[in-house]
């Protein structure tokens, strides 16, 4: 059994991404030596995130989680993501359109650790616009549900930088479900917490 060259270019490029953001993630963590401390009061993190679908489009956009006291001591956030290929591979491009609505529950576990795990939950829905009336009788549409697993940054300062990898529990064939809705797919998120009130 033999790999073509352009899946040994695919894998090349997920194993340089893969490096590229443990790199990131370790100098981060290096120059921010102190974890954050839990704020009295609410957090609302804002931010971006960046997702790329293994074998196929990278999507970016927008994210915000919120978390209380009352929320399992601030372990517990719950939050909204939009992110698409309108601001990713298909911006200038001919690449596929589509959109992915989420919300989602994260827990932090050592919260009082520099680099923190996390798991999250993934629930929404996904929409893909092929741009043509050739193509209308194709399933555009799917209800989406993914975990993940990965690691928040979370530093002195009120910013947070999580890196996970996901699987999309409900995918399609472009038959049964949207063609370009893969299973797996990496992502990271940079956010920052807007209620946060300075000591000084």
């Amino acid at each position: 059994m033999h790999c073509s060259t352009h899946t040994l270019f695919r894998r090349g490029r997920l194993y340089h991404r893969l490096v590229l953001t443990a790199t990131v993630l370790s100098c981060f963590a290096a120059l921010t030596a102190r974890a954050q401390e839990r704020p009295a009061g609410a957090v609302l993190d804002l931010g971006i995130r960046s997702q790329k679908t293994i074998g196929l489009y990278t999507e970016n956009g927008i994210t915000a989680q919120f978390a209380h006291t009352k929320l399992a001591n601030q372990r517990l956030y719950i939050g909204v993501t939009y992110v698409t290929s309108r601001l990713g591979t298909a911006l200038n491009s001919n690449a596929i359109k589509q959109d992915n609505y989420l919300a989602s529950v994260l827990y932090l576990f050592r919260p009082n650790w520099l680099v923190r795990p996390l798991v999250r939950l993934n629930a929404g829905y996904f929409r893909a616009d092929y741009g043509s009336d050739l193509f209308r009788d194709l399933p555009q549409t799917s209800l989406l549900a993914s975990p993940e697993l990965g690691v928040c940054v979370c530093p002195r300062f009120p910013l947070k930088l999580n890196a996970s990898v996901g699987y999309n529990l409900l995918t399609g064939d472009g038959v049964t479900g949207p063609g370009t809705l893969y299973p797996v797919f990496v992502q990271t998120s940079l956010t920052w917490n807007v209620l946060h009130k300075s000591t000084h």
